[in-house]
């Protein structure tokens, strides 16, 4: 599976951005689409995560800012991130899980730059 991220940038505190990010490419069904972000010095960590049957969880850090929705027709997700802090500065990444007819299958994109200064 290929994915691609988009609408990362520069905003200042407590700015929004949307990301998206479009699947295309898989020879098995998505199960699962999330985000994460990896800030300087950190370890990777899941931002928001939705299933295929509308299931969604979010870290603790970002409830009530960020939402995640997903347009299954396209294979795209988005994340809305409101209400941003400096904090939130990070590289984010798509990330999908598959179902294969033996286990599970998954998909890295390659990025995208979220950062959060005035």
């Amino acid at each position: 599976v290929q994915l691609v991220e988009s609408g990362g940038g520069l905003v200042q505190p407590g700015g929004s951005l949307r990301l998206s990010c479009v699947a295309s490419g898989s020879r098995f069904p998505i199960y699962a689409m999330s985000w994460h972000r990896q800030g300087p010095g950190q370890q990777r960590e899941m931002v928001a995560r939705i299933t295929n049957s509308g299931s969604i969880s979010y870290a603790d850090s970002v409830k009530g800012r960020f939402t995640i929705s997903r347009d299954s027709a396209n294979n795209t997700v988005h994340l809305q991130m409101n209400s941003l802090k400096p904090e939130d500065t990070a590289i984010y990444y798509c990330y999908a899980d598959l179902k294969t007819p033996t286990g599970w299958a998954d998909g890295w994109g390659q990025g995208t730059q979220v950062t959060v200064s005035s």
